[in-house]
């Protein structure tokens, strides 16, 4: 058997699992709920790392140190013959979301191609962002709505973005992925560290991190906060996404589980924290009122990164090197988390026995095609960040799933506490794996209830399978995956596992 290629040091996998979970949401989603909701919101976000994230994140690492293989064949290893299926599903959910993920890194370059021309006519003279909207208010709306539909600059950049993170992961584990986070984390870190200084200190700015941490109590009947700070717990730190699984069947047989478990969980959190910081008392210092504030935070996650981030830099000295500052975040973010999806691709196709460029080549043309959809049409990218970031909650289940199969217990003892110096609580693991079944499948039944579709399952007496968001679309997409995956799951039990 050849021998799989390994982190150099914990650091290595440290700095990949960090990657892996500080991405785009870290950036624009999180301070919009931190905005929106204060303290209540806060606190609640952290409840989940404990409750679900950690404990999720804990098998997630352990099953891919055990078994040394890509997602389908640990997952497979652990559930058993007839579970195949669920590992494919955990696969397709995450590869569905990297084809669109490339595309939200093109926006990410786009806008920092803006922004370094901002810079630039700031140098040399020439109007200004700044300038223009002074004529021309809706300057950003326009430059928004001309990228994220029908735009042939959106393509382009979503293909870079693929052969970008193909050409760093083809050179391998140690010379690629490691090399590459040891240059984006600790840069993107710095970088969120001087947008924050930068922010805490421009004038009322301080009200913004007032407002973040204060906790208003009456809003803990608000179910929405408890979904909202769930699923930002579990996106931002990539419980259930099976990415973790991929970084650590490259990890050393004797490394710490838990331990780089909770320094890449709290690691995540930390930068999206920073990220509060340095938005947070941006808006709130610019805004003429705290409910202005507040209703540039409601705005949405794509208004507020590429519509009201720009204007708010643009009004303030300096705000043009602000914004190459935080777009240059932003893009290093939205890359690094792109890397472990592609390398989630390339560690099942190295399973199935192809080269690391036979596999390489195989992966870009697959991302570049299937995101062609989402690069081209915004109502693309939306359907399906709705159905797989919906989708995601099913893969945590089927992992969670697969462990209370093997006994809680027994899994933490064989798998999690080997090796591990930092031991938890066998009850508090054994408890939320049961517990997080059931919130699962509470989470997943309350959101699909809520109707986000103006017809969610029937329009004209038809199956609404063709609306963006709704939940006919929703279920048809994942039972299509299923199906499959249950037509060949023996196929893929015999080249994932058995040989």
């Amino acid at each position: 058997m050849t021998k799989v290629e390994e982190f150099s040091s914990r650091w290595g996998i440290v700095l990949a699992s960090l990657g892996m979970a500080i991405g785009a949401g870290n950036l624009w989603r999180f301070p919009r709920l931190a905005g929106q909701y204060g303290g209540t919101f806060l606190i609640l976000w952290l409840v989940f790392l404990i409750v679900w994230s950690i404990p999720l994140l804990l098998a997630e690492f352990s099953i891919g140190k055990k078994y040394k293989k890509g997602v389908i064949g640990s997952f497979t290893s652990l559930a058993g013959k007839n579970f195949a299926w669920g590992g494919f599903f955990i696969t397709v959910c995450t590869l569905a979301i990297a084809f669109y993920y490339s595309v939200v890194t093109g926006w990410a370059l786009r806008y920092l191609g803006l922004s370094i021309e901002n810079v630039w006519a700031s140098i040399s003279g020439a109007p200004t962002i700044s300038n223009k909207l002074v004529t021309e208010p809706g300057l950003l709306d326009n430059f928004w709505a001309s990228i994220h539909t029908g735009s042939p600059t959106t393509v382009v950049l979503h293909i870079f973005a693929v052969l970008l993170g193909i050409f760093v992961l083809f050179r391998g584990v140690q010379k690629g992925l490691e090399r590459a986070n040891r240059i984006l984390i600790p840069t993107l870190f710095f970088l969120l560290i001087i947008i924050a200084a930068i922010a805490l200190n421009m004038k009322n700015g301080i009200r913004g991190i007032e407002y973040m941490f204060a906790v208003d109590i009456a809003k803990f009947s608000d179910p929405r906060i408890w979904l909202e700070a769930l699923s930002q717990s579990a996106w931002s730190t990539g419980a259930g996404w099976g990415l973790l699984m991929t970084i650590s069947s490259y990890s050393r047989q004797k490394e710490d589980v838990t331990l780089n478990t909770f320094i890449g969980a709290f690691g995540n959190n930390t930068a999206s924290l920073l990220a509060g910081l340095a938005i947070l008392p941006a808006v709130f210092a610019l805004a003429a009122t705290e409910a202005e504030a507040v209703t540039f935070l409601e705005s949405g996650n794509y208004a507020l990164t590429f519509t009201i981030i720009p204007k708010l830099f643009a009004e303030i000295p300096g705000g043009a090197y602000l914004s190459l500052i935080f777009f240059l975040a932003f893009f290093m973010a939205a890359f690094s988390s792109l890397l472990p999806m592609l390398e989630l691709f390339l560690r099942n196709l190295g399973d199935l026995g192809l080269s690391r460029i036979s596999a390489s080549v195989r992966v870009a043309i697959f991302c570049i095609v299937f995101g062609l959809p989402s690069a081209w049409w915004l109502d693309v990218f939306n359907n399906q960040d709705w159905v797989w970031g919906l989708g995601l909650i099913i893969s945590g289940w089927l992992i969670m799933f697969a462990v209370v199969r093997y006994g809680p217990g027994r899994f933490k003892k064989e798998f999690i506490d080997v090796d591990s110096d930092f031991i938890v609580s066998a009850k508090y693991f054994k408890i939320f794996m049961y517990l997080n079944l059931f919130i699962a499948v509470f989470l997943l039944y309350w959101w699909m209830s809520q109707g986000y579709s103006e017809n969610p399952w029937f329009k004209e007496g038809k199956w609404n399978v063709i609306d963006v968001y709704s939940n006919a679309s929703v279920v048809t997409q994942w039972l299509i995956v299923i199906f499959v995956g249950i037509l060949i799951n023996n196929f893929l039990y015999k080249k994932f596992v058995k040989s």
